[in-house]
């Protein structure tokens, strides 16, 4: 999987059609017209929440990638939204829950990855409810977690952040 698919096959300015200068994955520019484009991760907003009997929400992904796998509410941050509204936003969508956050988890990258995940610990009194993003919803005890079945090795660095800080 490319790094950069929009940028891979990019040989000529989206603005003027003369050549343009192609740092890839990083960057597009043109001499002709000052036409200049950089590309960044994405943010991803995440939240665990946990339910007020101290279990951790998860849901199995509707769609690639990761389907069929575990993970915490999460997704794309929003032009004109912050970090913390995104998460909470995500959560609604996802698992259809109100969710409180408590603190940062921790914040996940890779120099191979498209994005960055800024993951929050929560609180939700809301019984969480599938939807078609996640078709199923589960409380697990702390122990119980089913780290084999994880969508990402975010969601596994992520969850064992959050264990690691709950038990100091």
């Amino acid at each position: 999987m490319s790094l950069n698919p929009a940028l891979e096959e990019v040989r000529f300015c989206p603005r003027c059609g003369q050549p343009a200068e192609v740092d890839y994955p990083r960057s597009v520019s043109c001499s002709h017209c000052g036409y200049g484009a950089y590309y960044n991760p994405k943010p991803v907003a995440a939240a665990i929440p946990v339910t007020p009997d101290d279990k951790v929400i998860l849901l199995r992904r509707g769609f690639d990638p990761g389907k069929d796998l575990w993970t915490f509410p999460g997704g794309f941050v929003d032009l004109g939204e912050t970090v913390e509204q995104a998460a909470r936003r995500e959560a609604q969508e996802e698992i259809r829950a109100t969710i409180e956050l408590t603190r940062l988890v921790g914040v996940y990258s890779r120099p191979t990855d498209r994005v960055i995940l800024i993951v929050f610990a929560a609180t939700t009194a809301d019984t969480p409810q599938t939807t078609d993003e996640a078709p199923e919803v589960a409380t697990f005890d702390r122990g119980e977690l089913p780290w084999g079945e994880l969508a990402f090795w975010s969601t596994t660095n992520a969850l064992e952040d959050f264990l690691s800080d709950e038990s100091r």
